[in-house]
């Protein structure tokens, strides 16, 4: 009985001995990280390429309206504002009703309309009379001529009160419209219920389409020497830091601002998505051109990660292939850092969401 239990004991720990390493083996292998379709599809993969290394400089700006596309509306009449119908941002359509305005030059044109429409029936009247009478030997061809001409002039009349009633766009007869001159955006108002307005009075309001926006560029004496009309530049916002928008300086003020102090220079940016609003501080990235730069390998500053104080790269092959590599630095800019690494032919390296696959590399 004894004996038996011994060799059970033995087989059993043989037993034991023989599983161990094969589940130690198991355990020691890591399962590799992959992307999974949801994150590869948020996750930038960048193909970067051997660029000279560029110094720039970079300049403070604001976004603002393009003045040549502009519109400032003051009224042409006199009168008091009865209702506005449009606040500050809104979009407008051309011939939009803006506010109605009350006004007693508007009375008075419609009094002036009455009156030449009485005479000209009058006159009608006295032209036939007078042709009549000169039938008969009772008038002269002058006094036909006089009262034709009378008629004329009061037909003529007629034509340029009817024509001042639309050019102000009468509503009613003691009233008037501000209509929206053109498709846009109200980018100022000083016009409000109960206001008085005069014909010198401040513009109402202003319109732009804002399709294309100015950024107006600081420059300081100690720049004047690398800004020059034709830079190409990249302009970035505060609401956007990590877009550039590409232009060039297209003019340069020649005279000091006298507030601030600097020269101003303009850049035309199109702004088919809106994002480019008037008022928005803005920085101006101009290239500084090396004839000898040194050629490294360019990555966006938003692919590199920051961790122990060192600087990474995750360098990408496929969606279960990818590894972390240091970086030595050769120079940096705004929008790049040249680094000394290499990367092979069918390597690429993550953009967005880099920390976050750095982390599950290094786990």
């Amino acid at each position: 009985m004894t004996r038996k239990i011994y060799w059970g004991t033995a087989a059993l720990l043989w037993s034991l001995s023989a599983c161990t390493p094969e589940v130690e083996e198991k355990s020691s292998e890591r399962e590799a990280f992959c992307l999974n379709h949801q994150l590869k599809k948020a996750t930038e993969i960048i193909e970067v390429k051997e660029q000279p290394i560029t110094e720039q400089l970079t300049l403070s700006g604001k976004i603002d309206y393009d003045e040549n596309n502009m519109v400032a509306f003051r009224s042409l009449l006199e009168g008091v504002v009865e209702s506005v119908s449009f606040e500050l941002g809104d979009q407008v359509k051309q011939g939009q009703v803006l506010a109605t305005i009350k006004s007693a030059q508007i009375q008075e044109l419609y009094q002036q309309k009455r009156f030449q429409e009485n005479q000209i029936v009058l006159l009608k009247k006295q032209t036939q009379s007078t042709r009549e009478l000169a039938a008969d030997g009772l008038a002269t061809t002058q006094d036909v001529l006089a009262v034709e001409h009378e008629l004329e002039s009061a037909i003529l009349e007629l034509e340029r009160i009817n024509e001042s009633l639309s050019l102000y766009r009468a509503a009613g007869k003691d009233a008037f419209h501000l209509l929206a001159p053109k498709n846009g955006y109200i980018i100022q108002k000083s016009i409000s219920p109960g206001q008085s307005v005069t014909g010198d009075s401040e513009p109402l309001f202003s319109i732009s389409n804002l399709k294309e926006v100015w950024v107006m560029v600081n420059i300081y004496a100690t720049n004047l020497r690398h800004v020059q009309v034709g830079n190409k530049v990249k302009v970035r916002t505060i609401a956007y830091p990590d877009k550039f928008y590409e232009g060039k300086i297209d003019k340069i003020y020649n005279t000091f601002d006298d507030n601030e102090h600097v020269l101003k220079a303009r850049v035309v940016l199109p702004n088919p998505n809106m994002d480019l609003m008037p008022g928005l501080s803005a920085d101006i990235v101009i290239d500084l051109n090396r004839k000898d730069a040194e050629m490294a390998l360019a990555i966006p500053n938003r692919a590199k990660v920051f961790s122990n104080n060192k600087e990474y790269m995750v360098v990408y092959r496929d969606s279960c292939d990818m590894d972390v590599r240091p970086i030595t630095i050769l120079g940096d800019n705004e929008e790049y850092t040249y680094v000394k690494e290499k990367l092979h032919a069918n390597e690429m390296i993550v953009g967005t969401n880099a920390l976050l696959i750095f982390e599950q590399l290094n786990q």
